[in-house]
């Protein structure tokens, strides 16, 4: 018990620790916000801002490999912005049956965990494409095949655009005279029988419980409980760390959860929504690495916008269902700390 008690205290005490960065931020910043604005923008001026939200999720792709000289990510993003491409259509295809949906969750958990910790690919690990599943079945149900169809689409347009984003400092001569590894060993293959492997074997339990859970509630919230168990996962095994995480996600997510329902207040339609949501994006890429609690506090209301505007209606309504399906999410995330391999003994 008293050891449980220090472990909670510690884990209070990291909302207050700000790290430093290791590098500098804001060029990563300021390729996620555009990543984000930009399709907006131009969906919005095309007078189909629906698709220009659904487009914008492909600035996911420009979080991966944000260590590797830009050389490398050339080499190592098209690859993981297939993968978000196909958990969207994935999403969309099975968007019909509710039960077909929470099977494919669980394969997308499954294996993009896989990959994600048996690749090294390391932050910000399989979260995003158990969101991107999520988001598309989502916005799949609220249309026909041929609109789920051309969703996916404008996704992938999103994912391109992103690519070209992150692919700027190539204009520098500097930055191409890096010579690049090959992709064996910018995505080397991990020991799943030490802190990958239980670091999968955690991310499988969440996804098994949170869908079950989503199953005997509401199949359509499913994604956002195993999404933010996923997230307390994170990449490192660490058991006081899932704790640290899972406090930080609740905390966060409530108090983002707040500025949420003041900005849906403001008549923010349009150029005015792309520059909010490029904004926050780029405010979040700043602080991720420094303090999670306060970098969720900008993630929840960036991830609802983009979650209920994909829909066609920034919907405030949601944010009770939101705050409970992250608390069930983080406790998951949280109590799979407990779990390890025979290969790895627990750790604080």
């Amino acid at each position: 018990m008293r050891e449980w008690m220090h472990a909670v205290g510690a884990a209070l005490r990291s909302l207050f620790h700000f790290h430093r960065s290791p590098v500098r931020r804001w060029p990563l910043a300021l390729q996620a916000a555009l990543g984000i604005a930009v399709p907006i923008t131009v969906f919005t001026l095309a007078g189909l801002p629906q698709l220009g939200f659904q487009a914008s999720a492909g600035a996911f792709t420009v979080i991966f490999a944000s260590q590797l000289p830009t050389v490398e990510r050339a080499r190592l993003l098209p690859l993981i912005g297939a993968g978000l491409v196909a958990c969207a259509a994935l999403g969309a295809l099975l968007s019909a049956s509710d039960i077909a949906v929470l099977i494919g969750l669980f394969v997308v958990t499954a294996a993009s965990s896989a990959v994600a910790y048996g690749r090294s690919l390391g932050p910000p690990g399989p979260v995003f494409f158990v969101l991107v599943y999520g988001l598309s079945a989502n916005a799949a149900r609220a249309t026909d095949a041929v609109g789920a169809a051309i969703g996916v689409a404008a996704l992938a347009g999103g994912v391109a655009v992103a690519y070209l984003i992150a692919m700027t400092p190539l204009l520098h001569r500097r930055n191409r005279r890096i010579r690049a590894r090959p992709l064996r060993q910018l995505a080397p293959r991990a020991d799943l029988r030490g802190s990958a492997g239980t670091l999968l074997v955690r991310a499988v339990a969440v996804g098994t419980v949170g869908t079950l859970i989503g199953a005997l509630g509401d199949p359509h919230r499913a994604y956002w409980i195993v999404g933010a168990g996923i997230a307390v996962v994170g990449v490192a095994s660490r058991r006081q760390l899932a704790l640290e995480r899972g406090i930080h996600r609740v905390i966060g997510t409530v108090v983002g959860a707040g500025l949420f329902l003041l900005v849906a207040q403001l008549p923010l339609t349009g150029l005015w929504l792309a520059l909010v949501m490029g904004g926050l994006q780029f405010v979040i890429e700043l602080v991720v690495v420094r303090n999670y609690a306060l970098a969720l506090t900008f993630i929840t209301p960036l991830v609802l916008l983009l979650t209920t505007a994909a829909t066609g209606t920034i919907d405030t309504t949601v944010v009770s269902e939101r705050i409970i399906d992250t608390l069930i999410g983080a406790l998951l995330g949280a109590v799979s700390g407990l779990l390890h391999t025979r290969a790895e003994p627990p750790s604080r």
